[in-house]
């Protein structure tokens, strides 16, 4: 299940994973809401709270998750990822080499920091 994270500045769309991950989930929650920030900002500034395992993603859930990335390629400004796993977080942060936008891993205890540094111009 996909939640949007409603407490955040106004240009961010922020959500947590928890459980399973479905293509559902991104239709219904995700994509909506970062298109509706991208009408409104022109970029995505995007924080992500995986607080289940990526093993909890469908193969649908990934698909949402590739085709939202690839329809919104040259809009990406920042996206955090906050997660207990270093290999996520390090997998983020190669991200910034090959996608245009900065990508970085946070723990979960940096929450605070990575709102503040997704949200930061």
């Amino acid at each position: 299940m996909i939640e949007e994270i409603k407490d955040l500045p106004a240009n961010v769309a922020g959500f947590r994973a928890i459980g399973e991950v479905t293509k559902e989930d991104f239709e219904q929650n995700l994509v909506p809401k970062v298109e509706e920030l991208v009408k409104r900002t022109g970029e995505i500034n995007y924080l992500l709270v995986l607080d289940t395992s990526i093993k909890n993603f469908t193969m649908g859930a990934w698909f949402q998750d590739a085709m939202l990335g690839l329809r919104n390629l040259m809009k990406w400004h920042k996206a955090a990822i906050i997660t207990d796993s270093k290999g996520i977080q390090v997998f983020t942060d190669i991200f910034s080499v090959v996608i245009p936008g900065e990508f970085k891993g946070f723990s979960p205890e940096e929450y605070d920091e990575a709102v503040s540094w997704v949200s930061s111009k």
